[in-house]
């Protein structure tokens, strides 16, 4: 059975000026145009190909990879807006209707969001959608996969709250990484590796960039000691410096380089202040 936003292996039956039709089952015989097919096609051969609908809604078929497939999440930029709605840049010819019913809020052209793609159930064509919680689950217990702490996935960045940003976990869920566990600069359709942090008591799912355990709080330790020594005994990289200054020296979040510091003043190996750390000297 040939599914619509995605690739199938289909047999060409047939040969015409303009292309080729390939058998697509339950869907008939569709076109895959000249400019479209793999070089030295021919009667006979099976050819992977992606269906969708052209401009006249009309399904046809292409060898050219899209960027996204239907089921799934992208980063994608609108390159206009219509009074159906707004039409995204996929990579295909005929670019990909988000409509007015699928958008939380306007969007504008010019501008990229991250949308979800998917089969529209009256008309079967593909559409677009910003409304993440519609398809994707929000607790971890729910049917798409279970997870555990510290387990390691991948993230879209979908948005931004005052606690932090949202993102897409593994093409399936959506959590949470809270600001003070950001430690590089991130934007919204960046797509990274990420760990989880727990599994709330609502199944609610937070996330984080890294687990410290206490080997890597000592290896930390040791390089603000070389770090130090480098530079005659004086940082005035402090627990009370931005978020930004410490993940660019030490590619670790605040509160991490915090619990570092904290731990090197106890050791009686430096002295702290609120402009600068000193290395003590023995």
């Amino acid at each position: 059975m040939s599914q619509v936003g995605k690739f199938n292996n289909l047999e060409v039956v047939n040969q015409v000026p303009f292309g080729f039709y390939l058998d697509a089952g339950d869907k008939g015989q569709i076109l895959l145009p000249t400019k479209n097919a793999p070089l030295g096609c021919k009667l006979g051969d099976m050819v992977n190909a992606f269906i969708y609908h052209d401009s006249d809604d009309r399904l046809i078929a292409t060898i050219k990879r899209p960027k996204v497939f239907v089921d799934h999440c992208a980063y994608l930029k609108v390159v206009s807006v219509t009074k159906v709605g707004v039409f995204v840049d996929w990579g295909l010819e005929k670019d990909l209707l988000v409509p007015f019913s699928e958008q939380d809020y306007p969007m504008s052209e010019g501008v990229s969001y991250v949308l979800y793609v998917f089969c529209d159930e009256e008309t079967g064509r593909l559409a677009a959608s910003t409304k993440l919680k519609d398809f994707l689950y929000e607790e971890s217990s729910e049917e798409g996969g279970t997870f555990e702490a510290k387990q390691e996935v991948e993230v879209l960045i979908c948005g931004q709250t005052d606690m932090g940003y949202k993102a897409i976990i593994n093409g399936s869920h959506l959590g949470l990484i809270f600001r003070d566990e950001v430690f590089q600069p991130i934007k919204i359709g960046h797509s990274l590796k990420a760990y989880i942090k727990r599994i709330r008591e609502d199944g609610k799912i937070d996330l984080c960039f890294q687990f410290h355990d206490p080997t890597a709080r000592n290896s930390l330790e040791e390089q603000i000691m070389e770090d130090l020594i480098a530079h005659d005994g004086l940082s005035t990289l402090t627990d009370k410096s931005p978020p930004d200054e410490i993940s660019k020296r030490f590619k670790v979040s605040k509160n991490v380089y915090k619990k570092a510091i904290g731990n090197l003043f106890r050791q009686k190996r430096i002295l702290l202040d609120k402009t600068k750390i000193t290395l003590v000297k023995k």
